[in-house]
């Protein structure tokens, strides 16, 4: 699972003992909360997609346009399981799921059993 992605000048990650979302600006030697509510579930992966974040939370997925300052609530259906990972393939978003692998051809809008 990425706990820690590139993120433009800033490096982000899932600190799990908070569950909260951190950011370094000096390659990781100094971490600070970006966003620590629990409104969005518990963190198991983040994704860049585009100029968007991506999260496999317990509640779903979750997506953030502002650096994981906010996240939004993208799919939430318990049709596909629980997330645990984003991947992409060139053409459709990946994820991982307690009910195997499921794609997304609408940035995870809807998905589909492979």
């Amino acid at each position: 699972m990425a706990q820690l992605i590139n993120y433009g000048r800033e490096m982000l990650r899932i600190n799990t003992q908070k569950n909260t979302i951190e950011y370094s600006t000096d390659s990781g030697r100094n971490w600070h909360s970006r966003y620590s509510s629990s409104s969005a579930g518990i963190f198991y992966d983040l994704f860049q997609l585009g100029k968007e974040i991506l999260a496999c939370t317990s509640k779903g997925i979750y997506y953030s346009t502002d650096e994981g300052r906010n996240w939004h609530s993208r799919y939430t259906s318990s049709s596909a399981g629980t997330f645990q990972q984003l991947s992409a393939d060139g053409r459709n978003l990946l994820a991982t799921t307690s009910k195997g692998l499921y794609y997304s051809t609408d940035e995870g809008r809807n998905w589909h059993k492979r």
